[in-house]
């Protein structure tokens, strides 16, 4: 039973963690739209780079791509609160069922975990140079937390036996 409590809690940590970062990049939308904006247009990335134009300097698009990184917080927090809700309710479960609820958990932690691998590493990372930057770069947060969601969503994944 500790093993099924564990997993449904670790989820539901990665759910509020997800959700309280979306609330608050829409309560204080300033502060990371700034962070957005500076990486998208690789302002303080190396002058002399030759990937500069990658850059992205229109205020629509930064805008759009700090939404979309708020939904997709929303999201993962939602989907992870919910799984880690099936899982709790179905703990005490035959081990199909309780297998069998871990989908909406998985579900969310695949949304996180996309988005901060290839939201911040990948496509800020790499392809705006996030990583050039001493002031505007995200890229040991994002690791922190692609490496928190995969643990947890390997831990999650792995299959459970009936009770004893």
């Amino acid at each position: 039973m500790i093993v099924r409590l564990s997993k449904a809690l670790l989820v539901l940590m990665i759910g509020l963690f997800a959700l309280l970062a979306g609330i608050h990049n829409i309560i204080d939308y300033n502060t990371n739209f700034t962070f957005v904006q500076h990486v998208m247009s690789m302002d303080t990335t190396f002058p002399d780079s030759a990937l500069k134009w990658h850059a992205v300097t229109s205020p629509v698009l930064h805008h759009a791509g700090f939404g979309l990184i708020i939904a997709l917080e929303l999201v993962t927090g939602i989907a992870c609160s919910w799984g880690a809700l099936r899982l709790w309710g179905s703990r005490r479960a035959p081990a199909a069922d309780f297998n069998e609820s871990k989908q909406g958990a998985t579900v969310g932690l695949v949304f996180g975990f996309s988005l901060w691998f290839l939201g911040f590493m990948v496509v800020g990372g790499e392809w705006f140079q996030m990583w050039q930057s001493e002031s505007w770069n995200g890229q040991q947060g994002a690791f922190r937390l692609t490496a928190c969601i995969g643990i947890v969503l390997i831990f999650l994944n792995q299959k459970d036996d009936e009770l004893a």
